[in-house]
C-alpha cells in the first residue's frame, strides 16, 4: 500500500468522507497472520477511535485453542482474560473492494491499559526490531516474492486438493513454469486481483506461473518493512476473497500438494544509511561492504534458530526437502537459487540479500522481524560468513531444522534472538506452537492407515 507519512486521524476522516464509507473493518493480525477484530459502524468508529479485545486473541493456536499448562505462557498472558486496547493506525486505512456497501479496513496496534505496546503482538515485534535499526541510523527495506496455489474448492479436508478448472474447461496437470498461456487460463481472476489491489493502493508488480501445477507467484515492490508487512497481510486476504469469487481457493500453505513444489516467500532485503540514503551493503567504490558480508553471516548464524517463525507449522517442513526449489541449508551464493541466501546481480546501490528459507505460510510481520533480526545481529557482532557456494547446494548437508519441535528447541535456546525479538513474545509463540504440534499428533494420517494398519 502506498506509504502515507504523517497521515493523521483528520486525514483519515476526510478520506472516509470522500468515499462515503458506512462501515469499518477494524483488524488486528494475530500470530498466524489471521485478521481478527470487529466491524463497526462509521459513527461508532469515529467517536471511539479504537476498541477492546481480549488479550488471549493473540495467544491462540491456528485451531483457536490455548496452551493449558505452560508456565511461561501464563507469565505473559493474563489468566483473567483481560482486555487490550486497540488503536487504529491511520496510515493503513484502505477500501474493502469486495464489500457490497462502502466499507473500509484499517489495521490496529495493540496496547496494554498502561499505554505500552502489547509486546507479543506481531506488529509490535516488528516495530521492536525496526527501532534497533533506527537507533543505529539504518533504514532497512524488504521486497517479498510471494508464491501461492490456486485449487478447486474442497469441502472435505480428508480428500487431496486438485487443480482448478481454467477458462479452457480443463484443469492443469503438468508443470508450466513461466507459461503466459497458463496464467491466461485464469485471466478473469487475475484481472479482479489487480483491480482490487489498485483500489487498495497495493503496489503489486510481476505475476508469473511458478513450477507447480496451479502455482503462481507475485512480487511486491520494495518498501519500509512495517508498511510491507501490512501490504502482504492485505494481499493475502484480497487474493483469498478474489479466488472465492471465482469458485476456487487460493492457498499460502507451504506444501498443499504432495507431488508439487512448496510455496515460499522469498524476501529481498537491503539496508540504507538513514541520513545519506546510501546502501550500506556497498562501499563508495561499489564493492560489497563489510556490513554486507556481516549481514549474510548473521543470517547463516541465527536463521536455524529462527526457523520456527519462518516455517511456523508442521506442514512447513514438508517444503524443506532436498532437490526441490527450497533450500535445506544456510549457504549463500551469487545468483544461485539452490542456496538459502541468494545475492542477485545488481548495481551497487541496489545490492540486496534474498532470504529463500521463509515459507509462504509465515506471518509477514514475524518473518520480516526475524530475518532483519538475524541480519542486525550479524552486523553488530561483525559475523563473517562462510565461503560463497559455487554450484548446487542441494547435495550439501542439512543445516536447517527438519521439524517444528527441533525448531522450537533452537528458538528457545538462542538468547540473542530472544533479546532482539522479546522474551515474552518468544515464550508465548513457542507455547502456542508446542500446542499446535500436540494437536497435530492426535491425527492419524492416510499413510499410517495404508502402511501400518495390516503390516506391523
Amino acid at each position: 500500500m502506498a506509504v502515507r507519512k504523517n497521515f493523521t486521524f483528520s486525514d483519515m476522516d476526510l478520506w472516509l468522507n470522500q468515499r462515503q464509507v458506512t462501515e469499518i473493518e477494524c483488524l488486528v493480525p494475530d500470530l498466524t497472520g489471521v485478521a481478527r477484530g470487529k466491524i463497526l459502524p462509521r459513527t461508532k468508529f469515529t467517536n471511539e477511535r479504537g476498541m477492546r479485545m481480549p488479550e488471549a486473541v493473540l495467544g491462540m493456536t491456528v485451531t483457536g485453542n490455548y496452551p493449558a499448562n505452560d508456565v511461561a505462557y501464563f507469565r505473559a498472558i493474563s489468566q483473567t482474560d483481560r482486555d487490550m486496547v486497540l488503536r487504529p493506525d491511520p496510515s493503513t486505512i484502505t477500501v474493502v473492494p469486495w464489500a457490497l456497501d462502502p466499507t473500509a479496513q484499517v489495521i490496529h496496534d495493540c496496547y496494554f491499559p498502561d499505554g505500552s505496546l502489547v509486546d507479543f503482538a506481531p506488529r509490535s515485534v516488528l516495530r521492536r526490531v525496526l527501532k534497533l535499526y533506527a537507533d543505529k541510523g539504518w533504514a532497512p527495506s524488504v521486497g517479498p516474492e510471494l508464491e501461492f496455489y490456486l485449487t478447486a474448492r474442497n469441502n472435505d479436508p480428508d480428500l487431496p486438493l486438485r487443480s482448478p478448472i481454467g477458462r479452457s474447461g480443463r484443469a492443469e496437470t503438468s508443470r508450466q513454469i513461466y507459461s503466459i498461456d497458463a496464467v491466461n487460463e485464469f485471466d478473469p481472476l487475475f484481472e479482479d486481483i489487480y483491480d482490487f489491489c489498485e483500489l487498495m493502493q497495493l503496489d503489486v508488480d510481476t505475476l508469473i506461473h511458478e513450477i507447480g501445477a496451479g502455482q503462481f507467484g507475485i512480487d511486491l515492490l520494495s518498501c519500509e518493512p512495517l508498511a510491507m508487512a501490512d501490504n502482504v497481510f492485505f494481499f493475502k486476504r484480497t487474493l483469498r476473497e478474489a479466488a472465492l469469487k471465482h469458485n476456487m481457493y487460493a492457498t499460502f500453505m507451504a506444501k498443499p500438494l504432495a507431488n508439487e513444489p512448496g510455496s515460499a516467500m522469498h524476501v529481498h532485503q537491503g539496508v540504507n544509511d538513514s541520513g545519506t540514503g546510501l546502501n550500506l551493503f556497498s562501499t563508495p567504490e561499489g564493492a560489497p561492504s563489510p556490513a554486507f558480508y556481516h549481514y549474510i553471516g548473521g543470517l547463516q548464524r541465527y536463521m536455524p534458530a529462527a526457523m520456527a517463525l519462518a516455517a511456523p507449522y508442521v506442514n512447513s517442513y514438508r517444503r524443506i526437502v532436498r532437490h526441490t526449489t527450497a533450500p535445506i541449508n544456510v549457504q549463500w551464493g551469487l545468483d544461485n537459487r539452490t542456496v538459502g541466501f541468494r545475492v542477485a546481480e545488481s548495481t551497487a546501490q541496489e545490492r540486496k540479500v534474498e532470504n529463500r528459507v521463509i515459507g509462504a505460510d509465515a506471518n509477514p510481520y514475524l518473518a520480516f522481524a526475524v530475518t532483519l533480526a538475524c541480519g542486525y545481529l550479524g552486523m553488530t557482532e561483525e559475523i563473517e560468513p562462510s565461503a560463497m557456494t559455487v554450484g548446487s547446494a542441494h547435495a550439501l548437508d542439512f543445516e536447517l531444522p527438519r521439524g517444528l519441535p527441533q525448531a522450537l528447541n533452537l528458538l528457545r535456546a538462542e538468547d540473542k534472538l530472544r533479546d532482539v525479538l522479546g522474551e515474552r513474545f518468544v515464550d508465548v509463540y513457542a507455547a502456542i506452537k508446542d500446542q499446535e504440534h500436540l494437536e497435530f499428533m492426535t491425527v492419524i494420517s492416510p499413510w499410517e492407515r495404508e502402511h501400518l494398519l495390516l503390516h506391523v
